[in-house]
């Protein structure tokens, strides 16, 4: 019987041990870490040997395969044992496409993964589709290939899921865009997140679509070390495509396959350049897996957007509060900054990942009243904000970063909690940290 160790104890380790216990491996699941509760019961109900606090070398490195969690680096040193002996290592999305005949539309990019997956994902099950929505949102791809029956899987996919897949192959292929992030998982070298990215598009061929930001110089760099034999969609917001995605005046338009599709932008509920990109890659994927242009056009214009991305929080003594604590990396915030129309108080901080905060400067200069740092560490942020955002105030904590926001904003500001950094310092998560500022908001209105 195949061996199969599992590295990491939550929603992606614990659906491929699901998985693996359903095709009769001899699976361990091993976590440096505490399991949470959920994830020791989902074990338990499976009668799945797990350890946690501790990985075992001689339970570990018996292992004929070894699937690892995404938020574990290559670094660790039990992985590095494994790779030294020549243990393959592959990602939950790897494991769990040997076991599903299902359709894939899988999306990736720095930025407007979660918000494009849900948009599509909404469109297939608003059009009829036996879909499922996974990968680095939702239920993990495995537990839903071991305990469900889709046609079609929307997956939202990160560069760590990317790295671990070999001979997985996305029907869909959909790449929002490549600006820096998570330098500090490739040794702070942008190539090798840029190579990371594009393994979205290994193992196409004909019949397969490629779906694709034509605005995004590096993509389109990229594209020329490339052979490409699927079907290639670009959208711009900047260009307009006979076969793809353009804005045309007011209207968004999508070609492909000879259908079209077109949508006035001003009937959408989500605004901002951003959502007009996301709109167009939704809508191609969606075409792509064969959705109707009136079924796409309803969704689009139902469609609300997603939690902790750009949300609105609450009004607090005439000052608007928008949660966007997803927005983890540079172009996120950009994104968020370029959308104001108010005066904003910007909360940012947490842990940096070799951020590159210049492109920023013009949006903090001409939007920004003051930056309020929230973080254990701060250093990097006050020091190159310094000069550029004309006040700035260090916290440590939300408690203080929200006292802050609410006694320098006044009625008609913004305030606008968009971290540019991960959440780990403070938080157990992005989710944790949006919905902690939700809840002071809720208490103190």
């Amino acid at each position: 019987m195949k061996r199969l160790v599992v590295l990491g104890g939550e929603e992606s380790g614990c659906g491929s041990a699901v998985l693996a216990k359903v095709k009769n491996l001899d699976v361990f699941v091993s976590d440096i870490g505490t399991i949470p509760e959920e994830y020791r019961s989902r074990l338990a109900d499976w009668d799945i040997l797990y350890e946690e606090g501790q990985h075992t070398e001689e339970l570990i490195l018996s292992a004929d395969e070894i699937v690892k969690s995404p938020g574990i680096p290559d670094s660790v040193p039990i992985v590095v044992a494994a790779r030294s002996l020549g243990i393959p290592i592959i990602s939950e999305i790897e494991f769990a496409s040997r076991y599903t005949q299902a359709k894939t539309v899988c999306i990736t990019g720095s930025n407007g993964k979660t918000t494009t997956t849900t948009l599509v994902y909404q469109m297939l099950k608003d059009a009829g589709y036996n879909v499922g929505v996974g990968g680095n949102i939702g239920e993990s791809f495995a537990y839903s290939v071991a305990t469900r029956n889709y046609d079609w899987y929307v997956l939202e996919l990160s560069s760590f899921q990317l790295d671990g897949m070999f001979d997985f192959r996305a029907d869909i292929a959909l790449l929002m865009n490549i600006t820096p992030d998570h330098l500090d998982r490739y040794d702070y070298k942008m190539h090798n997140y840029i190579d990371s990215k594009m393994r979205i598009i290994r193992n196409q061929g004909i019949g397969d679509s490629f779906i694709y930001c034509a605005d995004d110089s590096t993509i389109l760099e990229e594209l020329n070390r490339y052979e490409i034999s699927s079907d290639m969609l670009p959208f711009s917001v900047k260009r307009v495509f006979e076969v793809g995605g353009s804005i045309v005046g007011e209207d968004i338009v999508c070609r492909s396959d000879g259908m079209e599709m077109i949508c006035d932008s001003a009937s959408l509920h989500t605004k901002g350049i951003h959502n007009m990109y996301n709109a167009m890659a939704a809508s191609l994927s969606a075409m792509s897996a064969g959705v109707d242009a009136t079924s796409i056009i309803n969704t689009l214009k139902r469609f609300t957007g997603v939690e902790h991305r750009l949300e609105s929080a609450g009004v607090l003594d005439g000052v608007e509060y928008i949660n966007d604590s997803k927005a983890t990396n540079v172009d996120s915030v950009w994104y968020a900054l370029e959308s104001a129309t108010k005066p904003v108080v910007w909360i940012a901080g947490g842990v940096d990942k070799g951020n590159d905060y210049t492109s920023l400067y013009p949006l903090v200069r001409d939007k920004v009243k003051v930056l309020i740092c929230m973080g254990i560490d701060n250093e990097k942020l006050l020091s190159d904000f310094a000069g550029i955002a004309p006040v700035i105030k260090d916290t440590k904590d939300l408690d203080g970063a929200m006292e802050e926001a609410r006694s320098l904003s006044v009625s008609g500001d913004v305030v606008l909690l968009s971290p540019a950094c991960a959440s780990f310092d403070l938080f157990k998560s992005y989710e944790d940290r949006g919905t902690q500022f939700k809840e002071w908001i809720r208490k103190n209105i």
